[in-house]
């Protein structure tokens, strides 16, 4: 396999996009960096959490999850094949571009959390409220 490199550290969000597919613990971070790369996901989780993250990649159709003690070298080269068919590229494309940026996200939960303590409750602001 001369085409793959495992590396100890990398910046998920300059690479990823780069990749044609990407493999991962699915932690919460690198899942929604990888959604946000638009390109197909492969979960190799080792605790609930990450199960629970591979199953929401597996239910939107942009990837697929598996434990990592279940993984072999047919089972990773099989989950490849299958998310890189056309339709999972192009739906993992196509969520990439409706989601936020990270800053915007950071700042929209700051200004919920703003609201909520000016004592208006969760999405009070003005755009939230009719008329």
């Amino acid at each position: 396999m001369d085409h793959v490199k495992v590396v100890d550290t990398v910046n998920f969000s300059a690479i990823f996009p780069a990749c044609r597919a990407v493999v991962h613990h699915g932690g919460a971070g690198t899942t929604a960096v990888g959604l946000r790369a638009g390109v197909p996901t492969l979960i190799l989780s080792t605790d609930l959490n990450q199960t629970l993250w591979g199953a929401q990649i597996k239910r939107l159709k942009v990837g697929t999850t598996r434990r990592f003690s279940a993984t072999s070298e047919q089972s990773l080269v099989a989950d490849l094949q299958a998310i890189l068919v056309s339709d999972c590229v192009d739906r993992a494309r196509q969520l990439a571009s409706r989601m936020s940026k990270p800053t915007e996200s950071v700042t929209r939960a700051a200004d919920l959390v703003e609201e909520f303590v000016r004592g208006g409750g969760v999405g009070s602001s003005a755009q939230n409220k009719p008329g």
